[in-house]
């Protein structure tokens, strides 16, 4: 199973000036340090708000590709209805030349709207922006020579668009919540699906299944139809200190969200963890893992790490993700038969 971890930069508890220098100091450390454990997967988010530092993710990703080796650079998520898919191809086909072929994107919709008026978008057209987009971005991947004529973009026809990516073919993973036509959208398209879930794997059950069920009705492979899922964790020594010592921060981290806009209240923190919220020990936490495997069948686990998170617990928590939880669920889910594969010095 591979792990990693995602974060959006977030700057809840620190907006003076340079605190988006710090906090991105901060990722491209963390990432150095999830590569050297030999974490799979570093994933960065976009937003545009004042309270996140990651509005550029390449960017980021790019420095964090010079001080690593192994570890795969994606997004969490790329708001692909507000970008334009050329651009994205080129950035990320230049990401990849860098990272020598460990880039990969993860399209979605967004959880705020704010990038639409940012960039001249109507969200009335939330929905066919996304398909169309999606679309054109997986022809420029596999058929970048092929013409292509839509609805929000220019005609293409005779142009090049470049540098084509090192990898064969990118990875473009498709972020789902909790929609089910984008589910079955990424079925249907034949592309590995990425689903936030946050409250426990069986709540992910029915997405799942139509995900699987409308790739297999447009005849690809099973094979094919990778599933990762993630979402909010927080590693600490023991249960009931992790419990104790997330909450405050957890709670302001959603007071962000029209769903708890004064802060998310104790009870429903409780009836989260009870659920599958990933916060305890380090045990509790592969446990909760390994459920989402067990479940749902996801080969791919990511965590956001840091949600409202001072950078010293940001730090305690991957530590303990990195050192713990890692090799444990390395172990438990390697194939019968094969070495662990350790990072070169």
């Amino acid at each position: 199973m591979e792990l990693g971890v995602y974060s959006f930069g977030d700057l809840l508890l620190d907006r003076s000036p340079g605190a988006a220098g710090r906090r991105l100091d901060a990722l491209v450390r963390q990432a150095r340090a999830a590569d050297e454990a030999g974490l799979d997967v570093f994933a960065l988010g976009e937003h545009h708000r004042p309270d996140y530092a990651v509005s550029a993710p390449e960017v980021v990703l790019a420095a964090i590709a010079a001080t690593t080796r192994w570890i795969r650079l994606s997004t969490a998520v790329v708001v692909l209805s507000t970008v334009d898919p050329v651009r994205l191809m080129e950035q990320f086909g230049t990401l990849d030349q860098i990272a020598h072929g460990r880039a990969e994107i993860t399209v979605g919709r967004g959880v705020f709207p704010e990038s639409y008026r940012l960039f001249g978008y109507d969200l009335r057209d939330y929905e066919a922006l996304f398909d169309e987009k999606v679309r054109l971005l997986l022809q420029l991947r596999d058929d970048p020579d092929k013409p292509w004529e839509g609805t929000f973009r220019a005609p293409l026809s005779d142009v090049w668009i470049g540098p084509r990516p090192a990898q064969e073919r990118l990875p473009v993973w498709i972020g789902v919540g909790g929609t089910p036509e984008s589910a079955v959208r990424a079925g249907t398209l034949g592309q590995p699906m990425f689903l936030a879930l946050f409250t426990g794997p069986r709540d992910g059950t029915r997405l799942v299944d139509l995900y699987r069920r409308a790739g297999a009705e447009a005849g690809h492979d099973p094979a094919a139809l990778r599933l990762a899922t993630g979402g909010h964790m927080f590693v600490g020594r023991t249960s009931q200190g992790a419990r104790e010592q997330f909450f405050p921060y957890y709670s302001r981290y959603f007071s962000a969200h029209p769903s708890f806009p004064g802060g998310m209240p104790r009870h429903v923190y409780d009836q989260w963890i009870a659920k599958g919220l990933l916060v305890g020990s380090p045990q509790q936490v592969v446990d909760g893992i390994m459920a989402h495997r067990e479940v749902l069948g996801a080969d791919r686990f990511v965590g956001q790490f840091d949600p409202g998170l001072p950078e010293d617990l940001a730090d305690s928590s991957l530590e303990l993700f990195l050192t713990e939880v890692l090799p444990v669920i390395k172990a438990e889910t390697r194939a019968p038969g094969t070495a662990a594969a350790e990072p070169e010095s």
